[in-house]
């Protein structure tokens, strides 16, 4: 089985870490660092008068799963890419931008503490019973948001940090074939372009994250889309079309916006009915049943 390593092409505008997202069950998306449940780290605190979480945003030579396009293999990050990648996430002011599953976008979370781990045995993790090797990129993240405090933190939702961003494969990518689509309605590139237009005159404000952003060009350019960003394109429209009743022009606040930035009515339809045809949603699906608990999850926040 195929071991990759992700590395930092700083050439590359979106390469490096965007946000650091609290989660129970990261999910995983090609280039798009989200990592899965066998990643999964807890919180060492939860300290309701400080209301900080303390954990492992990264750790060095960790090999993880990953499954695509019908082909299994692994990723993982050196400690100079970890390292690099924490000094490039402060430098670009990204400390105060979180989500909720690699979904919601978060207000109140900021990183007040980033440490890379030099000494195992005195580092400030090992005071929290975390045997965390050395080149691991710590992170403490203040909560100043009681509905994410109290719903997911205390309950237990959420359990640990992933990060979320763009890395580029050491490899050749001609090694590790993935199949991509751009069958997609004219309707589906229409609807990104129109938000870019719109964009261009008025800006994104506090509308969506870089990945929206992406996904937006993207589409307006007819480019082709993996499976996995297909998945990502339905669960995201599928779970979002409340939004659209009290967004009724983009500049009525982000739900229009950024539905439209994923290509709007006409790719939920085109994405359910490619990812019916591939196989991957049906009745009882994994995919159906995640929709179902983030819709649970998205109530907290209506």
């Amino acid at each position: 089985m195929k071991i990759i390593e992700l590395i930092l092409d700083e050439n590359a505008m979106l390469n490096g870490i965007d946000a650091i997202s609290i989660v129970e069950n990261p999910a995983i998306e090609k280039n798009f660092v989200a990592l899965n449940k066998q990643y999964k780290t807890q919180f060492a605190e939860q300290d309701s008068e400080k209301r900080i979480l303390l954990g492992p945003a990264l750790i060095p030579n960790k090999t993880i799963y990953r499954y695509q396009d019908g082909e299994e293999f692994y990723v993982y990050f050196s400690q100079k890419t970890i390292r690099r990648a924490a000094e490039l996430y402060l430098m670009r002011g990204n400390q105060n931008k979180s989500t909720l599953e690699h979904e919601a976008q978060l207000s109140g979370l900021s990183v007040v503490e980033s440490w890379i781990v030099e000494n195992p045995e005195v580092d400030k993790s090992a005071l929290y019973g975390m045997e965390m090797p050395k080149g691991t990129w710590m992170v403490s993240m203040k909560v100043n948001n009681e509905s994410v405090w109290d719903n997911f933190v205390k309950t237990g939702a959420v359990k640990g940090f992933s990060i979320e961003g763009f890395f580029a494969d050491k490899v050749n990518m001609s090694e590790v074939k993935m199949e991509s689509y751009a069958d997609y309605p004219d309707g589906v590139k229409s609807n990104a372009r129109n938000v870019l237009d719109w964009v261009d005159e008025n800006g994104w404000g506090s509308c969506g994250t870089d990945v929206g952003k992406q996904r937006a060009n993207q589409l307006a350019k007819g480019e082709a889309i993996s499976l996995e960003t297909i998945k990502r394109m339905y669960s995201y429209l599928s779970r979002h079309e409340g939004d659209l009743e009290a967004s009724k022009s983009y500049s009525d606040g982000c739900g229009k916006l950024m539905y439209d930035a994923w290509g709007g009515e006409a790719a939920l339809g085109w994405s359910r009915n490619k990812l019916r045809e591939l196989g991957e949603l049906g009745e009882g699906s994994e995919m159906e049943i995640e929709d179902v608990l983030m819709a649970a999850i998205k109530e907290y926040f209506k």
